[in-house]
């Protein structure tokens, strides 16, 4: 078995509402479609085949979120991060890429009506995102992402200096972009209550039944665990950066990414309505990017990329961590203590837009959702539903595509990419004037 990070280490799971009751696989069952993977993917996948009458199962290695859908931040942004719409229908080519726009920055909606519809417990808000811009230059891209954004439905809009200052309590910007749909949440508690809402509707969810491998069985599939096996139609695997075994190859589809992600103490009340009064989820705008925001205890939840510094020094990691903080927010006067930290896995692909592939009759496997989980995994599930249920390809949100090995650089390049960022962020603001934060 694949070394993964402690899960139990993490914010969200000393503070989740407790998981729904779950067993084992034993013995031999019958469905017509066998999800495996008990993260948001395929979760909200078999959430809409159940609420179809589909007869669906879900098969979970460990325990519901135990991946990256319980590891992450919390934030729930319905953007792409490293492209720009028009580069996107460039790269993409249409119908995909309008198929695709459409649906990732609808996303929110579809989290919204979901937690609202099954009351699930997971600390949801939906104040709104915002993303600083750390120069003066950069106020030109901005401007072109919410004309961009706006041009598709999305609620955005420029902020000045004042307006992100006093959305924020950050003196560090010289202006940003507002995205009304942002949110955030309790990552494993949104991933519990998913699962809760696929039982409520029929679904099967089995947890700690590793899928061994695959067999042909007349026009359908045995999907075998240690203890049982699931004889279905139609197979989807939806393990993401968590991937081992299972299908041959699938886990070279992408290369692992590690985020860095820490809580501090509660913060006092009068702090709170300085810093992030408006309790929205921030991106500092650099490309060596800086998240951050509040859970429901008022702790702040942040998170970075370690590569390129001292990679898992946690005690270096936290001071550059407090270092950001208390320069993007010099009101912070009292001592940041991290009481959580954790590290999780990304499933990144080069493209970082998520890739849907064929791997037999009846069998597709997803990965690369790059970091954009709660957004896209949950705007994912509609689209291999659709595609469970005998939509065509050509129809489909997503490429229909061979098993492909991701290219050999990532092993090395989103690392050299990071770095790369590093200098851009600093050759940008030494041209700007602008000052720069510690450890830049």
């Amino acid at each position: 078995m694949a070394k993964f990070s402690p899960f139990e280490e993490t914010l969200w799971y000393a503070t989740a509402a407790p998981a729904p009751e779950t067993s084992r696989l034993e013995g031999g069952i019958k469905a017509d479609v066998c999800i495996v993977g008990g993260g948001y993917t395929g979760l909200t996948t078999a959430l809409e085949l159940a609420r179809s009458g589909v007869n669906v199962v879900l098969l979970e290695a460990q325990e519901i979120g135990f991946g990256g859908s319980g590891r992450n931040a919390g934030h729930c942004t319905p953007t792409f991060t490293h492209y720009s719409l028009p580069q996107l229908r460039k790269m993409l080519g249409e119908p995909w890429a309008a198929r695709l726009i459409k649906r990732q920055t609808r996303a929110n909606d579809r989290v919204s009506e979901m937690i609202a519809h099954y009351k699930i417990d997971c600390e949801w808000q939906q104040n709104g995102y915002v993303m600083g811009a750390h120069t003066p230059s950069a106020m030109a891209a901005i401007r072109d992402k919410a004309r961009e954004y706006n041009g598709v439905g999305a609620r955005t809009r420029v902020l000045d200096k004042n307006e992100i200052e006093a959305m924020t309590g950050s003196p560090r910007f010289h202006g940003g972009w507002f995205h009304a749909e942002g949110g955030h949440l309790n990552a494993l508690g949104y991933a519990r209550g998913l699962a809760r809402a696929v039982m409520s509707e029929g679904g099967s969810v089995h947890t700690y039944s590793r899928v061994t491998g695959l067999e042909r069985v007349g026009e359908g599939w045995a999907v075998n665990t240690p203890e049982g096996s699931v004889l279905a139609e139609k197979v989807i695997f939806c393990t993401g950066a968590y991937t081992v075994g299972g299908w041959p190859g699938l886990d070279t589809t992408f290369k692992i990414q590690r985020v860095f992600v820490a809580a501090t103490q509660p913060l006092a009340e009068d702090l709170r309505q300085c810093v992030l009064p408006q309790n929205t989820t921030i991106h500092d705008g650099r490309g060596d990017i800086y998240v951050y925001k509040y859970n429901g205890e008022g702790r702040i939840v942040a998170s970075m990329f370690p590569m390129g510094r001292r990679g898992r020094d946690i005690a270096y990691t936290k001071q550059v961590m407090t270092d950001r903080l208390k320069w993007l927010h010099p009101q912070i006067f009292d001592e940041i203590h991290w009481e959580y930290f954790w590290f999780g896995e990304l499933d990144m692909q080069y493209r970082t837009i998520p890739r849907l592939y064929n791997l037999a009759p009846g069998v597709v496997g997803l990965t690369g959702l790059s970091g954009r989980g709660v957004p896209t995994g949950s705007m994912l599930g509609a689209i291999l539903s659709e595609w469970a249920m005998g939509m065509p390809k050509e129809e489909l949100g997503l490429k229909l595509e061979p098993l492909k090995a991701a290219p050999f650089y990532m092993s090395f390049g989103p690392q050299l990419t990071l770095r790369y960022y590093r200098v851009r962020d600093w050759l940008a603001a030494k041209s700007d004037g602008a000052p720069l934060p510690p450890h830049a």
